[in-house]
Parts: structure tokens; sequence; C-alpha cells
């Protein structure tokens, strides 16, 4: 038996050929042994090019054993037609996740395309790791004890019996050297600002 394909009947559904008509206009005119139901659904059946499984085994079901072919002979050669299920539908949720996904694709596809036209520009951070952090501390402190050296050095220059004003000519010139250091960062990160907003800006010019 062949396997066929859909039809818009549920269930299993027969090809209707020579023999499966020629069963049903006989069953059609067999007033002595089918009801009146079974001879017009089989007349019905009779004249469709396909015909429901399940209708067709009530008809032959209801003759007797003498007055209708075997099962077998009824159905060889017949094509069998099996209908497709109905798609399921997605949920509303299905639907906005692959949404979500859809748009996230798209939008790494679209960084992969400007990636080389306009590149990511990472914005400059003063202290981008451990070790900025430490060169910068040690840099602050060597810079305080140099000017506290200075500082000491010139007031034992001009007072050189004065041991307080020698500490405090030394811690005077601690205080300008951290003073000295703290302008030049404000300088260098104002100078980084700078440079990340022209970039921003020369690739919005582009675009």
């Amino acid at each position: 038996m062949a396997t066929g394909g859909g039809s818009a009947t549920t269930g299993l559904v027969v090809h209707n050929n020579e023999t499966i008509r020629a069963f049903l206009l006989v069953a059609a005119a067999d007033e002595q042994r089918l009801s009146g139901e079974l001879r017009d659904i089989a007349s019905d059946l009779s004249s469709q090019s396909s015909v429901p499984y399940r209708s067709l085994r009530s008809v032959w079901s209801a003759l007797p054993v003498g007055a209708r072919p075997s099962i077998t002979a009824l159905f060889s050669g017949a094509e069998f037609l099996f209908s497709s299920p109905k798609p399921r539908e997605k949920s509303e949720e299905l639907k906005e996740r692959l949404r979500k996904l859809a748009e996230m694709a798209e939008r790494k596809e679209y960084e992969e395309l400007v990636k080389d036209v306009a590149p990511r520009m990472e914005k400059a951070e003063p202290f981008s790791s451990y070790k900025d952090q430490i060169g910068f501390g040690l840099h602050v402190v060597v810079v305080m004890f140099t000017g506290y050296l200075f500082g000491f050095a010139a007031f034992k220059a001009l007072f050189n019996h004065s041991a307080v004003l020698n500490a405090a000519g030394g811690i005077l010139g601690m205080v300008c050297g951290m003073l000295l250091e703290t302008v030049l960062f404000i300088i260098r990160a104002s100078g980084q600002d700078l440079l990340s907003s022209n970039s921003t800006s020369k690739r919005k010019k582009q675009q």
C-alpha cells in the first residue's frame, strides 16, 4: 500500500480507486442487507476522490462475510492519505523571546559590520589597573619626600640653628609637592576627557 499526500479530512483517508468504488456502488444498491443511512453513505463516498477509512469500514462491517470482499482484497493497491497535524501556535511569551533574540542577532551583526569603520573607543580611566594605582601612589610618595628634603634643606640654609623651622620647611616642601602632583593629575585627566570627547565627535560626523 502506497502512502500519498495530505487531505482536508481528519483521520485516516483512502484514495478512492476502482476496487473501492465498485464495492461502494454495490453496497449502495444493497437494500436487503444495509440500512438506508449506510446506503446513502456508500453512494456519497463512491463519487468522492478520497474516502474516510472509518466510514468505509462501517459500511464493510455491516455486510455479512459472504457478501463482502476480504479487507485485504478491498485495500489491495489502495493509497492511504495521511492528514498533516495542525501546527502548534507559539505562545506570546515565546514570540517575545524570539523577537528579542532576533534583535540581539541583528545588533551583533550590525556591530560586526561597523567595527572596522567606527572602532569602539573605550573611555580612558585615570587608573586602569592595580599596577597604575601602585605606580601613581609611589610617584606621589617620592614627590612628597623630595619636597620634604628640598624644604628641609632650604630652611636649614636659612635657619641653621632652628630644628623646628627646619622641620616646618620640610613639611611645607612636602605640601607643595603634593599640591603640584594634584595639579598635574587634574591636567592629565582633563586632557584624556577632552581627547575622548573629540574622538566621539569625529565618529558622529563620519556617520
